[in-house]
């Protein structure tokens, strides 16, 4: 989330959610705001919230600058953020890294001051964004004196349509294993990964879309891809956590809040399901079926059974009449499911 985006009606939206572990962006192009983003984070109810210190153009070219910012920034927000990720979109110029080197050089700044004063903070990079581990291996494995408490990815899949789909042959599940052997060898890293952004462009946004119309797609499949990309990234069990881009975005958000109106989309009831069903659970099994996909879960002392296709179809009998619960929380009572892109959550009756 950003403070930029309707700061005011966040805390109310995020209850609403029930979200517990949120991240938030800070620019440091905008230190002259600071103290109005420590006060957005005070307001915010959450067991835990990961900050993006986001870089600054100018600020990467002069260390003494830079090394007065991240300071100030552990100086303020330590006392109510614990976990950092130092950095974003490196491998992307326009974000202002034009090199590998000249982000590990920037991560070595932060990381000393931690290293200095504050051991207890957990930081986060590289943060390269999309499927192109060059630039990964390279930020995992070099001479420079850092080290990355876990590892953060931007990992979108969005320009291969559904998660489940596959890029020079990797599905999402495919790139994640790739990644976690990456961190795991590397001395620089533990293997622990977090997601810190993704998405799929909305089709009609432009030019709040952060891609070509030829990419976007309408509500409904964002829906769907969105909770399948974190039934997916969650269930290979090497990703700690995913943090959805973004709470409320005009052109890939949850909410759109064109027109000073604030639109939920039905991303937001598909996301509030997925909490309500998942959240705090533990998976003990994955299967893809010929046909469908399969999670076994388990919540307390109730098992959840998590069924989706790929953008087919599927029909699936059971033993016995079970409650089905679907993408947006709807509930029903059936022998049979008709499986589509669509996940669902099916429990025994008590």
């Amino acid at each position: 989330m950003n403070l930029d985006k309707e700061p005011d009606l966040t805390p109310a939206l995020v209850n609403e959610l029930g979200l517990k572990h949120l991240l938030v962006r800070f620019p440091l192009n905008d230190m002259d705001n600071i103290e109005k983003y420590l006060a957005f984070i005070k307001g915010l109810n959450a067991e835990s919230i990961l900050l993006n210190v986001m870089q600054d153009s100018d600020s990467i070219k002069d260390q003494k600058l830079l090394k007065e910012q991240f300071e100030r920034v552990f100086e303020l927000f330590s006392p109510y953020v614990q976990v950092f990720q130092i950095g974003t979109t490196i491998n992307r110029s326009k974000w202002g890294f034009f090199s590998v080197n000249q982000y590990l050089r920037f991560y070595q700044t932060a990381y000393r001051i931690k290293k200095a004063s504050y051991p207890q903070l957990k930081l986060l990079g590289p943060s390269v964004i999309d499927f192109e581990y060059h630039y990964l291996v390279h930020a995992l494995f070099n001479f420079f004196r850092l080290k990355y408490d876990a590892i953060s990815a931007l990992l979108y899949v969005d320009r291969r349509g559904a998660p489940e789909n596959t890029q020079m042959g990797m599905d999402l599940i495919s790139k994640i294993h790739l990644m976690y052997a990456l961190a795991t060898i590397s001395p620089k890293s533990s293997n622990e990964i977090i997601i810190t952004e993704t998405n799929w462009p909305l089709s009609g946004t432009a030019p709040y879309a952060p891609t070509s119309e030829h990419e976007c797609i309408d509500e409904d499949c964002y829906a769907d891809y969105m909770v399948r990309y974190y039934l997916l990234a969650l269930c290979s069990s090497m990703v700690k956590c995913v943090y959805w881009h973004q709470l409320i975005a005009p052109g890939y958000g949850l909410i759109d809040n064109r027109n000073n109106k604030i639109l939920k989309r039905p991303a937001y009831s598909a996301f509030k399901t997925m909490l309500e069903q998942l959240q705090g659970s533990k998976v003990l099994s994955f299967v893809q079926h010929k046909d469908f996909y399969e999670i076994i879960a388990e919540q307390g002392d109730e098992i959840i059974q998590v069924l989706w296709c790929n953008d087919t179809s599927y029909e699936l009998y059971f033993d016995k009449e079970v409650e089905i619960i679907s993408r947006d929380g709807e509930v029903s009572i059936s022998k049979t499911a008709k499986l589509s892109g669509s996940p669902i959550y099916c429990k025994e009756l008590s």
